[in-house]
């Protein structure tokens, strides 16, 4: 794909990368409006971007090594996705997409990206399970970063989900309330075939230089929110490799259902 003369990098290069320590609270569903009401109280709604629609194209090696890291609980964890926001009738023109490596130490994250314009008919999900991009041209983005994986990588799931995103005004610490988390494996051997699955619940993310959370932040218990080692791809992949009669399968592994 990436010989389409109409794909190129864009000339506008991204900010380096900033570590952060990155925690996840896990919110109930009869939470979520709430969770939102209350960090519009105690923080500041993102000027540029409050809300919007999120999709990424998560990557994992044949045997879903990385997937393998996050149901381990592994200290160290590479991710690699292909992100772009909002719906693709929403452009007029190519839509401007995102190869991100997330590389994660314990709690502390780091985030490189590159920014890419490509026409539309590359984002319809029926193309995805071939990449959005060729494989030559993800391996020198990725090896760019830093990153040279020691087996090929291929697209495995797509999730998409609203982000509302907030600053926290005295520290600067990003908070990000995300819901209405959907996924579709676009590798076809695996799981059931389903489409569209939605996960329970929602997830907090608060990004900033420590572990401490900021005194406006420590309000976040009245949302009943659990502290947890949430990931959205583990998450997804591990609901649809479970069999379809599992109850409790759109929950965090371990969450007590509860309605």
């Amino acid at each position: 794909m990436s010989n389409d003369k109409h794909m190129h990098i864009s000339a506008s290069a991204d900010t380096g990368p900033v570590q952060r320590i990155e925690r996840k609270f896990f919110i109930l569903p009869r939470n979520i409006g709430f969770a939102r009401t209350l960090m519009n109280e105690v923080c500041r709604p993102d000027r540029q971007f409050p809300e919007g629609l999120v999709n990424s194209l998560y990557y994992d090696t044949i045997d879903l090594a990385q997937y393998m890291k996050s149901v381990d609980g592994d200290l160290q964890k590479h991710k690699v996705r292909i992100r772009w926001y909002d719906k693709i009738e929403d452009y007029e023109g190519d839509v401007p997409i995102f190869v991100e490596l997330k590389m994660r130490e314990g709690l502390a994250s780091t985030k490189h990206r590159t920014r890419l314009l490509v026409p539309p008919r590359y984002l319809d999900r029926e193309n995805l399970s071939r990449g959005i991009i060729d494989n030559m041209m993800l391996a020198r983005i990725l090896a760019a970063f830093g990153y040279f994986s020691d087996r090929p990588l291929r697209p495995v799931v797509l999730i998409s989900y609203w982000r509302h995103r907030f600053t926290e005004v005295m520290t600067g610490t990003r908070v990000s309330m995300d819901y209405d988390i959907r996924s579709t494996l676009v590798a076809r051997e695996l799981g059931y075939g389903e489409r569209d699955l939605k996960l329970r619940g929602g997830v907090l993310e608060i990004k900033g230089p420590s572990m401490e959370l900021p005194p406006m932040l420590r309000r976040i218990k009245l949302l009943d929110a659990e502290w947890s080692r949430y990931s959205k791809y583990g998450q997804c992949v591990e609901t649809h490799m479970s069999h379809p009669s599992a109850m409790a399968r759109l929950w965090p592994s371990g969450k007590v259902v509860q309605v």
